[in-house]
């Protein structure tokens, strides 16, 4: 029988849900980091009790946590014995510090990128984002940070590098900040074609790596932005998330300023399967565990209005794979409902029916045990949750 471990970062801290396979009664552990702001919150599928977490505060800059319990205790990687050095990228004892290249493999400098106003603006380390697992090492992790940049560690933590060859693609000092910063949000690993790396940036676009992050290429082809000066450019897309399924990686879906998309072709190229959705803007988006063409999105009015339209909460799901869609409403509040749903805030489990999670800026954590037909909420009254991941465990 299967455990259920939920791991929820908030504006104040983190919370630890468990359950067993039934996923009808949880426990509640927290919080972890009171006061500190927890970006984002994830364990390894090699080793599920290692989790790390991204822990930050405008005060004390930017920590990485680690667990090997399953998030009994903490620590910071490197802490005890020798220090790393600082050119490894982030020395512990002090705050934690992620240090950016200066230059490519090519010798060209990368020293600014383009802010709101169209002026150049020197790059600056502000948070992580995001924190993704390697799929065949533990100890591997990759780190997606504001200013937009993707660092690796591959000692589980201790010292982190900048896979430098993201920034220094030749469009990168034309990359802005979206509204919530210019930030690498989204990190996928290609389960099956060893070395391929997807990153979304706000707001920049989607990018792919086929050789473990040394090189990459914009791949927003089909996209259109009507905010930006050239709405179908090669980069400038405030892409806000991007799923894959394991079984199908070569079918990508993204949830974008504006339009839902899909590629079929490893993202070369992205069609609209908006569909019927009440909006077409929202952040996060899932993939069933089970079914590649079940997806889930939770559509906001707009981008200046990110409530729900009507008031009343839905997750929408396809099960087409985006050509049509269903409100899921069941137990969610209908009526005077004006929370959001961030972009790491959504996940999936992998039993059978699988469930679906996602937290909210009001507080709640909402889940489904049968894949979206009824929710009901595990925990209120959080503090505002940012990510939501979810961990199956046997």
């Amino acid at each position: 029988m299967s455990t259920i471990r939920i791991l929820v970062g908030t504006r104040k801290g983190a919370f630890i849900l468990t359950s067993g396979h039934r996923r009808k009664k949880w426990s509640i552990d927290g919080p972890h980091f009171e006061g500190w702001e927890i970006y984002h919150m994830k364990g390894s599928a090699l080793t599920p009790d290692r989790i790390l977490a991204s822990q930050t505060s405008s005060w004390f800059g930017q920590i990485i946590q680690r667990s090997d319990d399953g998030g009994k205790t903490w620590s910071q990687p490197g802490s005890a014995g020798e220090a790393p050095t600082v050119t490894d990228g982030m020395p512990q004892g002090e705050s934690n510090k992620f240090v950016y290249d200066t230059s490519a493999e090519t010798g060209k400098p990368l020293t600014t990128h383009q802010w709101y106003d169209g002026t150049q603006h020197p790059w600056e380390f502000a948070r992580v984002w995001h924190l993704e697992p390697s799929l065949d090492d533990a100890d591997t992790w990759y780190a997606g940070v504001e200013d937009a940049a993707l660092f690796k560690t591959t000692d589980g933590g201790v010292t982190w590098h900048e896979l430098a060859g993201l920034r220094g693609h030749d469009t990168g000092a034309d990359w802005a900040p979206g509204a919530g910063g210019m930030c690498l949000h989204t990190i996928v690993l290609d389960p099956i074609n060893q070395g391929r790396i997807y990153c979304a940036i706000s707001a920049a676009g989607t990018f792919r790596s086929d050789d473990h992050g040394e090189t990459w290429r914009p791949i927003n082809e089909g996209l259109h932005s009507e905010h930006i000066p050239n709405p179908t450019a090669e980069v400038g897309h405030c892409v806000h998330n991007v799923a894959i399924h394991p079984s199908n990686p070569n079918t990508l879906y993204m949830q974008k300023h504006w339009d839902v998309m899909r590629s079929d072709d490893g993202g070369d190229s992205w069609r609209e399967v908006s569909g019927n959705l009440p909006s077409d803007f929202g952040f996060p988006i899932a993939v069933h565990a089970h079914d590649p063409e079940t997806i889930y999105v939770v559509p906001i009015l707009s981008d200046s209005l990110h409530y729900p339209p009507d008031g009343k909460l839905r997750v929408y799901r396809s099960r087409s794979g985006g050509e049509d869609w269903e409100a899921l409403t069941k137990g969610l509040p209908q009526e005077h409902c004006y929370v959001n749903v961030l972009r790491d805030a959504m996940a999936v489990d992998k039993a059978e029916p699988c469930g679906i999670y996602f937290g909210t800026t009001g507080g709640q954590v909402y889940a489904s045990n049968n894949s979206g037909d009824d929710w009901a909420p595990i925990v209120r009254d959080l503090p505002a949750v940012l990510s939501v991941e979810v961990q199956t465990l046997s």
